[in-house]
This record gives C-alpha cells, structure tokens and sequence, in this order.
C-alpha cells in the first residue's frame, strides 16, 4: 500500500471520529504551497450531506487530525479547504517504507486480464510515422498494466492480407511470371523455390503496384481475383504470400525491437480464418445476418443514436470476407482461446466509427458477452515544423525508419567522445535517439496532435528525453560512488524545504500512475518524471551530497537520491526509454 494510500486511510479516520462519514477522501497536492503539502476537500461534500457549514466541519475534522501526530501546520481556507503538512519524522519514516521497495509505493489494481492490441504494421508495407504512435503509447500502457497488477497479452495484429496482398503478388508476377507460384500445374515442393527479392524491393514493390492498380482498371481486376484466390487458399499463392509475409516480418521486427517494443503474439489478420466459418454460422443461426443490396449485413443501430448508424458489412455480394469480417472472428477466437476481461485497441482517432460498429455487433452477436470491456484508444498525429505529416527532405512521405535515423543524426553529433568511447558511440546515439522520439510522443494527450522537431527534441536542456537519460545517469553515478553507504537505517534528518519536495513528489506516484492508466495516455507520467529529476537537480545542486561533512545528512541524502532514481528509472522503464551507460 503506498503512502498516500495510508494517508488517506488516517484522515477517514480522523472523518470519521470527528462524527462523519465519506465515500473516498478527496486528497489533492496542494495548489497553494505556502499554505501546505496536501489539501483536504471533503467538508464542503459533507456540508451538503450533514447541513452544516463546511468551516464549522473542516474545525471538527482538524481538532482529530491534530491528534495524529504526524501533520502540522493545520490551517483551513476558503470555505473548508484543510491544509495540512507533514511532521520531518513523518516523511523520514515514509522515506524509510520507500527505500526498503519501490513497491511499497505502489497501489495495485485488482487484478484484470487485459488483451491489448496495437503495431497494427501492413505487410510488404513500410512502416511509416503513423505507426510509431501505436507502437510507443501501447508498449507504454501494457507495462504500466503490468506494473498495477493485471496480467497483458499483446499483439501485434499484422495487416497480413487483404488488398495490399493481391498488389505485391501482381507486381511480383509481372515481375517474376515464370516463378512456379504461378504455373497452376506445379506439383514441387515451394520450400526450394528461390525468391530473389530483398527487403529493400519489397519497400518499392507495393507502392509501384498500388499506382499501376489505381492507373489501370485491368490490373485493379486482377489484383481483386489475385487477393480472392489467396483468401480461397490457392496454393501457388499461399506458399509466395508465406515467403513475403517472413521477409516483411524480420523487417518489421527488427524496426520494433529498436523502438523498445514487444509483442507476446505476432499473428496477424489471416490467423482468424480457420474461425471465420463457425462465426458466420453462429450468425446466420441466431438471425443476426440479414442480405442488404446482396451484402449480408448486422444491423447495430440503437434507439438512442443521434444519428443513423450504419449496419456493418460481414460478407460482400461477391461472398468475399472484410476488415470488419476478420475483426469479428478475430475477436471470437481471442475469447476462445484466452477469455480477457477487457479488449484494448490502439489506432489513430479516424478509426473511432469503424470500431463503435465492430464493439456493438460484438456485444449484440454475443461474441463478447456484456460485462467484457471494449476500449477504443484513439491517438492525434505526429506532425513536422509545418504542422503536416512528416516530409523527407526531397518531399517524399516519411517512413519511420528514415525518422528514426534523422533523430539519430541529432544525437550523434551532440556526443560527448571524451566521455563516450568510440566504440560505444553507435549504441549511446541509438538509445538516446529512441529515447528522445518517444518521450516527446508522450508529452501531449493521447489524442492531441503535435509538432516534433528533431533539434528541439534531441537536446539535452528543457523537457526533453535526453535530459531524463542525462539526469538518471548523473544519479546513478553519485549511487555508485557512494554504494557501500546505501543504508536505510541511516536516514535520519533532512535539512529544507527541497528535501522535503522531493519526498512530497514521490509520494504522488500512485496518483500519477493511477491517471495515466484511467486516460490510457502517458502525458501525466511524462510530466512527472520530468518534474521529479529536475526537482532533483535542483536539490543536486544545492547541496554538496558526497563532500557534506554532516554524515547524517549525508547518508540520508544518499537514500533519498536512492529512491528519487529507482523511481526515475521505474518509469523509464514503463516508457520503454531506453538508458545509455555514459552519454
């Protein structure tokens, strides 16, 4: 149980001797330091409850608060707002409970199975900007999951078929036409045919045959027949798409890993389709398929729309699967096969609609039953200086591996070589380059879109993540300075009013945490982990910890320094910033 958790726990306590009775203390940091550390809100609810004025309430509350001893400098203001601060033995002892595990100052949630879904990559597509988003903000949510207690199973949910399929297989035909995937009388084993293509021509292919597709009304037919006999399971085809499916996904791979994220389950699309027949049948048994304009539909309007919603497509008039069709077996298999209490997704905002249609048929259809939780996290756009989608510098559309590298040419060249060796530069440039896209991806709300600026981003002065990396690394090693004198026992004094700051922040952890996880977006937590160490370089820099001849203070110093880092790097952590040794 965290500190503020028993805190909280005392004040009910104090309300409740004082002769009331509220439903959760109202807690808050105060707004108004001078005045105290936290402030108490709850008399004026009990003022409508009890009829009584809030100050005449608040005076009851403050004479039993008073007897705690462990809170001073009691005042009230306003209207019943309690402020209160806290005893040095107090904090001191909390301290204490802190250092012995990061965890005590952690409150759990009770414990969920969540499936959370986000990455979202096409193949044979390039990664592009967009994804980053879904990449970051998941990753970030599934280990904050985790850390509160639930038990995540992630997927990466590849775009493994549909239209871009029959595009890369009619380029490759053009390409390739006497390749035995495409001689029907083929009777070989596929495992011996070579496939001379590499990563880098894959990039070109589907944009090449994206364009011829959209030019030529022809080759649009033949990609739509390519991408049905795929989906019917034409063997020529199946066994090309498997090849090009292993290709795209090392690629894609390998562009995570460097992004910090993971995945439990790397399945994609085509992996629902052995459930796709038992649903449609499920369906079409429970009278929730009707045919509209030669579609079989699910009709998913409610009585209280504002405005008609439209039903959803499962089958088209030439009996082919959709989107739509494959998120509905996909889900139904994800039931089967793991039962989570609740369902995350992760897209950009313009998805909002396509996935209110996909949670309501599921409810109706009862491929989730009522009390599972479906979630839309929806997310703004990563935007250059101009405030449009990211450019390279030709013009071109911007792939997030080229993104990557622009911020990795910032980093490489503000290196400090007398104190980064030379073979270590290539690793330090690369962490602290992912480091510094991805906080700045989390520094605004979830669904905010934002400006990035490469210069601005990488630097390491201002609300940046280099500064994080900077600030961590600094600590770490005052710490290692200083490990033999890393003693709990020995806190036993602080000396201002910085010291204590630093110690009220950390106990707002639980908070922090507890609001990034309720919005599921990173914001609250990158403004913390920013407002902690630079709290702590303010603290740094005001006292010499390692030459104070008090060793007392000294020591006690060395504990919190202790604390205020395994904090700092928990939260890296649950933003996946990556730490450089030196930098």
């Amino acid at each position: 149980m965290s500190i503020i958790n028993k805190i909280e726990k005392n004040i009910n306590e104090c309300i409740k001797r004082a002769g009331y009775e509220v439903d959760k203390i109202n807690l808050q940091p105060s707004g108004r330091p001078d005045l105290g550390e936290y402030q108490i809100n709850d008399a004026m609810q009990l003022s409508r409850k009890y009829g009584k004025n809030p100050r005449d309430i608040a005076n009851d509350i403050v004479i039993e608060l008073e007897k705690e001893g462990i809170y001073n400098n009691i005042n009230i203001a306003g209207p019943g707002f309690i402020n209160i601060k806290f005893t040095e033995e107090f904090l001191i002892n909390s301290l204490a409970d802190i250092a012995k595990d990061i965890n005590n100052n952690i409150d759990k949630l009770p414990p969920k199975k969540l499936f959370i879904d986000y990455g979202g990559a096409n193949i044979a597509k390039t990664l592009h900007v967009g994804h980053l988003r879904s990449a970051n903000i998941g990753e970030a949510l599934k280990r904050l999951a985790k850390v509160l207690g639930n038990e995540v199973i992630s997927d990466v949910h590849f775009g493994d078929i549909g239209r871009q399929s029959g595009m890369v297989i009619s380029e490759i035909k053009r390409m390739f036409p006497n390749l035995p995937y495409f001689d029907e009388n083929y009777k070989g084993d596929f495992s011996e045919v070579k496939l001379e293509i590499t990563k880098e021509d894959l990039e070109k292919i589907y944009p090449r045959a994206s364009i011829l597709a959209k030019e030529n009304e022809e080759i649009m037919l033949e990609v739509t027949a390519i991408t049905k006999d795929l989906e019917e399971g034409n063997r020529g085809y199946v066994e090309l798409w498997k090849k090009i499916k292993e290709l795209s996904i090392e690629d894609i791979k390998s562009i995570y890993n460097r992004l910090n994220t993971s995945f439990d389950l790397y399945e994609g699309e085509s992996d629902c389709y052995p459930y796709i027949p038992s649903l449609i049948e499920d369906l079409k048994n429970k009278g929730f398929l009707y045919e509209s304009d030669g579609a079989l539909v699910i009709d998913i309007g409610k009585e209280e729309d504002n405005s008609p919603m439209p039903p959803l497509v499962v089958i088209k008039t030439n009996g082919a699967t959709l989107y739509a069709t494959r998120e509905l077996a996909t889900l139904y298999s994800r039931v089967k096969r793991f039962n989570p209490d609740e369902f995350w997704y992760l897209t950009d905002l313009r998805q909002g609609l396509y996935f209110e249609q996909v949670f309501r048929a599921s409810k109706k259809t009862n491929i989730v039953n009522e009390n599972t939780n479906l979630e839309f996290i929806g997310f703004g756009t990563m935007n250059g200086s101009d405030g449009k989608p990211f450019k390279t510098r030709d013009g071109g559309v911007m792939n997030l591996l080229q993104l990557i590298e622009l911020v990795k040419e910032e980093t490489t060249s503000r290196i400090n070589t007398n104190i980064v060796s030379e073979d270590k530069v290539e690793e330090t440039s690369e962490k602290i380059a992912i480091s510094a896209l991805k906080y700045a991806d989390f520094l605004p709300y979830r669904t905010t879109d934002y400006v990035f600026e490469p210069s601005k981003f990488a630097d390491l002065e201002g609300k940046t993540g280099p500064y994080l990396l900077y600030s961590s690394i600094r600590m770490k090693s005052l710490l290692n300075k200083e490990e033999a004198q890393i003693d709990i026992k020995e806190l036993k004094k602080l000396k201002n009013e910085t010291d204590r700051e630093l110690i009220i922040l950390l106990f707002n952890l639980p908070l922090v945490l507890k609001n990034s996880y309720n919005s599921k977006s990173l914001n609250d937590i990158a403004e913390y982990i920013y407002k902690l160490v630079s709290l702590y370089n303010k603290f740094y820099s005001e006292n010499k910890i390692l030459t104070e001849q008090d060793e007392e203070l000294k020591k006690s110093w060395i504990v919190l320094t202790n604390v205020v880092y395994q904090t700092t790097m928990l939260l890296l952590d649950i933003l996946a910033l990556p730490v450089p040794e030196k930098m």
